[in-house]
């Protein structure tokens, strides 16, 4: 990952090659910004920026040996700390249990989402955390001696999902790194960060991407049709690797509509058996794919809301889920659309804490058919 790989940013990537250029490398960012909006790729090509041993004024120059380890991402002074679903068959405990896996992401889609590599390690329902022995195991890394005498870089992805007690181990060394040492912080929910963390960090904030700026890299990357690509810049909402999902995926995004589509048919009609087999299928889909269903009916209740107005530029929605929601707009009114929002927030709360997910399924179910009619 270099800088010219970077799908807008500009303003962020400068930043940073001028503040390394002038010697003026922190100690410890804390990229943020929302999914898809390329934080990880940031950390990414400013870590091989300050391990490359003949930087230019604009990247890294890509010859030099240290250059060529970041290629396959495997410089030796470079650790990679990120959420990982903890498993006794196969035995997989800390990061570099997950590494070639990890690698295989980088290499395949560096905007990738938590919900790709939750599926990319076939967690099923297991929520991935960053734990306290990988907190252990980097304190060890950095005991250590720089194998290349040069920077050492540390890219966290997600500190969000940082375990209280791993988080707790890691004050002393972010605050007080060993000489040479960088962190190199991508976060997507800065507000869940544990404030000792980012009280020790220099926060930088990186936007979502522009439409232009992501339709652009669609037709030159992926040689996708200009207007396509007009399109799915737009329903992706600046997440480039939520771009390339709904251009890879349009039977996943298919199946949750029609699970959406099923939910709001069977609240209007009230069919109490076909309402529990439903709750049972959403339950069915795992812990992020159930929090992803819930994410993704809250946004078509949203662009139903927006339909009302009767302005096509203020909707972002796919071809089928417009033919959808010109049916659906007329049920989702100032008198019900907050209580639906409220609802869908709800479930995925309890979902996110384990409650039991048929029954958080059916009571969502339950409660729709008293909102729908409310219209």
């Amino acid at each position: 990952m270099y800088f010219k790989n970077i799908i807008g940013q500009e303003d962020v990537a400068r930043r940073l090659r001028m503040e390394a250029g002038e010697g003026r490398v922190a100690h410890g960012l804390l990229l943020c910004g929302p999914s898809g909006s390329g934080v990880l790729p940031l950390a990414l090509a400013y870590g091989r920026y300050l391990c490359c041993q003949h930087p230019t004024a604009d990247d890294a120059c890509g010859q030099c040996p240290s250059c060529r380890q970041w290629e396959h991402w495997v410089h030796p002074d470079t650790h990679f700390v990120f959420p990982i679903v903890r498993s006794s068959k196969p035995r997989r405990e800390t990061c570099d249990d997950y590494l070639p896996l990890w690698r295989g992401l980088l290499t395949e889609n560096p905007y990738a989402s938590l919900e790709r590599w939750t599926a990319m390690m076939d967690a099923g329902s297991g929520q991935p955390l960053i734990y306290a022995r990988e907190s252990d195991e980097l304190t060890r890394k950095l005991s250590l001696k720089a194998m290349t005498g040069g920077r050492r870089v540390v890219v966290m992805w997600l500190p969000e999902r940082l375990h209280e007690a791993a988080a707790n181990k890691l004050l002393k060394l972010l605050e007080e790194p060993p000489a040479g040492t960088v962190f190199l912080l991508a976060s997507h929910a800065p507000g869940q960060v544990l404030p000792t963390i980012v009280s020790r960090m220099q926060r930088v904030e990186v936007p979502r991407i522009n439409d232009e700026d992501l339709s652009r890299a669609l037709v030159e990357r992926l040689g996708v049709d200009a207007a396509q690509a007009g399109g799915l810049a737009r329903r992706a909402g600046g997440d480039f690797g939520r771009a390339l999902e709904l251009l890879a995926t349009d039977g996943a995004e298919a199946s949750l509509l029609g699970l959406f589509t099923s939910l709001m048919r069977l609240a209007w009609t009230r069919r109490v058996r076909e309402m529990k087999q439903w709750s049972e299928q959403a339950a069915s889909l795992g812990r992020e794919g159930q929090k992803a269903f819930l994410a993704y009916a809250g946004r078509m209740v949203r662009e139903s809301f927006v339909a009302n107005l009767h302005q096509p530029a203020l909707n972002y929605l796919s071809p089928a889920e417009e033919a959808f929601t010109v049916r659906f707009a007329p049920f989702v009114s100032e008198r019900n659309v907050q209580g639906l929002m409220d609802e869908l927030a709800l479930a995925q709360t309890h979902i996110e804490q384990n409650v039991n997910a048929r029954m958080v399924f059916f009571d969502l179910i339950l409660k729709m058919t008293v909102l729908i009619k409310n219209s």
